[in-house]
């Protein structure tokens, strides 16, 4: 009976994806309600954290919903938190059928919304287009299952992996089309991350409500383009104080490792912040740092050869003196931003 939804999930899902970017901590989710001639008669999806989910969206366009079924691609909550318990709206309108895509994985729910409205005498349906479902709340999943930020990498390259030349210019590898598409992946996740030298370097804008900033021995200037906007996070050698304070800007002294700032710490300490998701923009030695804890790459290639041995490379890490130490990543996708291709890369799984 499953693949009966599958396109009524279909619509779920891109209803979900309206709401990208505005959900966190919670999940994307969208529901549709269809009668028993099977007519959509009502949508919803969950527009902002703290407004109505997306079954509550759905239903209240509905003075009752006797008989009808709905789908979600998220298990319907049973709890309360800024918003009522979903269950209590779907058994209170007259749901007959509930059609899930997958089980909640935070632990107040998973499983406990299903069994709520089976209780109740609803039939249920699921999982249904699983796998394309945990895709869309993949950050959300992570959050929940290991209490950890997600943590992508955006990197922009010719053909042989070179973000700069040897005197480190940059500008540009990539098109306008392949820089407006990186820019609108910051709005994806809550915060995005960068470092000192890339400040230094190219004293960028990175426009977003929250930045993180790692800055050792904080040299970098406060009337730098990136402070004049958002809310602020800069990570520093714990050992050196701030000589000014700016009233958006949060200091934050980090242990060292190695004369680096331990990344370990900063990961902990933003996921403490509220901060679900972090966009890594920087160089490759940033990049090589955060790279065991990426779940995501999104690597932009130009079609251009540097042929500069000394040319800055996209991640630089420890030496490695076998392939089978590789880090692994398996393709997600490709695009075309022509000239530029765009491969998405997610963490192999286990």
């Amino acid at each position: 009976m499953t693949e009966e939804y599958i396109n009524e999930m279909k619509r779920c899902i891109k209803l979900a994806k309206k709401a990208m970017g505005h959900t966190s901590p919670n999940p994307m989710v969208g529901c549709i309600v269809i009668n028993k001639k099977g007519e959509i008669i009502a949508t919803g999806y969950h527009k902002k954290y703290g407004e109505f989910h997306a079954e509550r969206d759905a239903l209240l366009q509905l003075k009752n919903a006797k008989g009808c079924t709905l789908i979600v691609n998220l298990e319907p909550c049973c709890h309360k938190g800024k918003t009522p318990p979903c269950t209590d709206i779907i058994i209170e309108k007259g749901i007959k059928r509930v059609v899930y895509g997958m089980k909640d994985p935070n632990p107040l729910v998973s499983g406990k919304g299903i069994k709520k409205l089976q209780d109740a005498g609803i039939e249920i349906i699921g999982p249904v287009m699983e796998k394309e479902c945990k895709k869309l709340n993949e950050i959300f999943i992570k959050n929940q299952i290991e209490k950890k930020t997600f943590v992508a990498i955006k990197t922009a390259t010719t053909i042989d992996g070179k973000i700069a030349t040897s005197n480190g210019n940059s500008k540009w590898i990539t098109s306008d089309k392949a820089r407006n598409k990186a820019k609108s992946l910051r709005s994806v996740y809550d915060a995005i991350l960068t470092s000192s030298s890339t400040i230094l370097a190219d004293n960028p804008n990175m426009e977003h409500n929250k930045k993180i900033i790692l800055d050792r021995e904080l040299k970098t200037k406060l009337n730098s383009n990136i402070y004049k906007q958002g809310e602020i996070y800069i990570f520093h050698d714990k050992n050196i104080s701030p000589a000014k304070q700016k009233g958006n800007i949060t200091y934050i002294p980090t242990p060292t490792k190695k004369k680096k700032l331990d990344v370990e710490f900063i990961l902990n300490k933003i996921f403490e912040l509220g901060i679900m998701s972090v966009f890594v923009e920087a160089g490759g030695i940033l990049n090589g740092s955060f790279l065991p804890y990426a779940d995501k790459i999104y690597h932009f290639i130009a079609p251009k050869i540097l042929s500069d041995n000394n040319g800055k490379s996209c991640f630089d890490g420890k030496e490695i003196k076998r392939i089978a130490d590789c880090k692994y990543f398996e393709i997600e996708k490709t695009q075309i931003f022509s000239p530029d291709i765009l491969v998405t890369y997610n963490k192999k799984s286990n």
